[in-house]
């Protein structure tokens, strides 16, 4: 696959999606730095004098915080070309889009979570870290239980078709307790970026909003056994009043793109001029 990524063609991918969301009536979509509440300074907060990043009791070094740093303006960047797409798949597929407004995770809250894996990991590297994070841009598509089935198979479709790669696919709604939706990562085909779609029902969606606090109380180091079995007991009983989509424990992942051959590949080598 030609990898070789001309202004030209990054400007004429974000071009032709821009238009097809302007084609569906979608209107204009903001750039992330225009319309995502994400106005703060790369940088997070609070930052030492040394240039690293410092917040309850974690911690990166002036040169782990530039990574990151570098890593967030990336995403910014991708999401221009990500966002008109997913848009364009939930008003195809008859989805709401839920909050899009927090399409971009914080600068802080990256910062948080790459912290967090530094020191849960030792001797783990940033750079490592990072390629961990698939939601630094992230989309939540919402469809009745009615519709739920067909309507992530549509959406699904359409993000492959458009040359997506989808590089992971957790479908729960089979499980008998806990968190109930598909969780889906993609790669973006010209910027590489990771960006993550969920596919939820209304009732799946707030019973993940009321679920949060419970679950992030569970996920800190410092929670007692038996308190992380009752925080996971309290999400069950909320998950299992959740209804099960017809059919949304068989949904699976688009199948795998294959890399689009080089069309330059494919013609013959010129014969050389004869010498003399």
């Amino acid at each position: 696959m030609n990898t070789h990524r001309t202004p030209r063609r990054l400007v004429g991918r974000a071009a032709t999606a821009a238009a097809l969301a302007t084609a569906l009536g979608l209107g204009a979509v903001h750039t992330a730095t225009a319309a995502a509440p994400t106005t703060a300074p790369l940088t997070g907060r609070p930052v030492g004098l040394d240039g690293g990043w410092h917040r309850d009791g974690l911690h990166l070094t002036a040169a782990e915080n530039k990574k990151v740093d570098g890593f967030v303006a990336r995403a910014r960047r991708a999401e221009r070309t990500i966002s008109p797409e997913v848009r364009a798949a939930a008003r195809i597929s008859h989805a709401e889009l839920v909050g899009f407004d927090q399409r971009l995770k914080s600068p802080d809250s990256l910062k948080r979570k790459v912290a967090t894996r530094l020191r849960e990991t030792p001797g783990q590297t940033v750079d490592a870290a990072l390629r961990t994070i698939n939601d630094a841009v992230r989309f939540t598509l919402q469809w009745p239980a009615g519709t739920y089935s067909q309507g992530v198979h549509t959406a699904a479709g359409l993000l492959s078709t458009w040359g997506n790669d989808s590089t992971r696919w957790t479908n729960t709604w089979h499980r008998p307790a806990g968190y109930k939706a598909v969780n889906s990562v993609w790669r973006a085909p010209r910027s590489g970026q990771l960006f993550e779609v969920q596919f939820h029902t209304p009732e799946s969606k707030a019973a993940q909003l009321e679920t949060h606090k419970l679950y992030e109380e569970q996920r800190l180091p410092g929670t007692p056994p038996a308190r992380v079995r009752e925080l996971q007991e309290q999400q069950n009983a909320i998950f299992a009043a959740v209804p099960v989509p017809p059919g949304a424990e068989r949904l699976t992942a688009p199948a795998r793109r294959l890399p689009s051959p080089d069309p330059a590949r494919r013609l013959p080598a010129p014969a050389h001029a004869p010498v003399g």
